[in-house]
């Protein structure tokens, strides 16, 4: 249980009711800023605004998976005012609390550093990585099959990136009956693409294995679908980038070559906002705990 723990959201969407929701479950107290206008209502909870006082006692501050933009700006789909985390906002937090988020930006890594408090990334996590690949996957599949005019079953994909994401998508459209080719960079992960009965190849060499793809998946999230290798492909064929704003891929140049690029990170969120929700809220309720319990014992 969390009782007596002090735990501030600051944003979000519908995944992060559900994060809210077990939270409240386990007895925390709970305040919520930047929900203004959410209609549903949660037992133990309490609405607050975006003051540098909120944060003061505060064990844990949860923020959307975005994190904030690089000024500080904070996403909140159930508000309509504007909510940017400052300076002086984290200097009201005790030294042991942490500040929860997806991912983190060059500004909220800065600022929690400045003030030596914890910052916890989620998705670097692995498990919650490998559990949000099932969510993404599905919502590749989607996409795949509302911008094709053929069959999953048959057709030639091409996976761009062999880590957490990118092994279960492999797996997605090989169950579903495509050729799968995979680009990798390690040795390690060439011998499992290989050891899975995918085709691999490394990502060096990926505009020579690109010209008989139907479509291609990037999970990368460098530039690594250059001008080059969608010069290469098919002008029927369809790229669907998941890596992280701004992408792995060259829209502009696809778009003037005629070959369709869709940007499409965030898919748990999008597709499967309640199971994304609660991948979180699992891993953040037992992160919260285990701190709660160590403070306790005076760690």
């Amino acid at each position: 249980m969390l009782t007596g723990t002090q735990v501030a959201f600051i944003g979000g969407d519908a995944r992060t009711l559900e994060i809210i929701q077990r939270l409240t479950e386990l007895d925390a107290t709970v305040t919520l800023i930047g929900f203004d206008n959410l209609k549903q209502t949660f037992s133990g909870a309490t609405h607050a605004e975006l003051t540098e006082e909120a944060f003061a006692d505060v064990d844990a501050v949860l923020l959307p998976v975005v994190g904030t933009d690089d000024e500080g700006k904070i996403d909140g789909v159930f508000t309509s005012k504007e909510l940017r985390l400052t300076d002086a906002c984290l200097a009201r937090l005790p030294k042991h609390a942490k500040v929860y988020a997806g991912m983190a930006k060059p500004y909220l890594k800065s600022l929690c550093a400045k003030h030596d408090i914890a910052l916890v990334e989620l998705l670097e996590r692995d498990d919650v990585a490998i559990y949000n690949s099932i969510p993404t996957a599905e919502g590749a599949v989607l996409l795949a099959i509302q911008h094709t005019d053929i069959t999953i079953h048959g057709s030639t994909v091409v996976v761009v990136g062999f880590g957490r994401t990118g092994m279960t998508l492999a797996r997605t459209f090989q169950g579903l009956g495509a050729k799968v080719l995979v680009g990798v960079r390690k040795d390690d992960h060439f011998a499992r693409a290989f050891e899975m009965g995918f085709q691999p190849f490394h990502t060096a060499q990926l505009q020579q294995h690109v010209g008989a793809a139907d479509i291609l998946f990037n999970t990368v999230p460098s530039l690594i679908v250059t001008s080059k290798v969608i010069a290469a492909m098919q002008p029927r064929a369809i790229i669907i980038d998941l890596a992280s704003k701004p992408g792995g891929t060259d829209f502009r140049f696809a778009e003037r070559r005629g070959v369709k690029a869709l940007l499409a990170p965030g898919l748990p969120g999008i597709v499967a906002p309640k199971t994304a929700g609660r991948i979180i809220a699992s891993v953040v309720s037992q992160l919260i705990m285990e701190d709660s319990a160590k403070r306790g014992n005076g760690v």
